[in-house]
């Protein structure tokens, strides 16, 4: 079943490939949806694809890559938007 889910995550993560490195691993899920700083230092993402990927994707926000230091990732699901690829806003 294909799901939305927008994230919120908190921490060391503006400035440390979080957002490049969170599109990779989109693209290797085939998943779509979009990274993008907020103003507060943390940064949203919106992912969307199939409910297995999109929880993966997930477990992998609470890690994030290496110099990224996450505190926390609050998420919700949301209404399905069917989007063609992962954007970095």
């Amino acid at each position: 079943m294909a799901i939305c889910c927008l994230a919120n995550v908190s921490g060391k993560v503006q400035g440390v490939y979080f957002r490049a490195s969170c599109q990779q691993m989109a693209i290797d899920l085939q998943l779509s949806g979009y990274a993008k700083n907020l103003a507060d230092g943390d940064v949203q993402v919106l992912i969307c694809g199939e409910e297995g990927n999109v929880n993966k994707m997930l477990d992998w926000l609470a890690e994030g890559p290496s110099q990224a230091e996450v505190s926390n990732v609050s998420h919700n699901q949301v209404e399905y938007q069917s989007l063609n690829h992962f954007s970095i806003g």
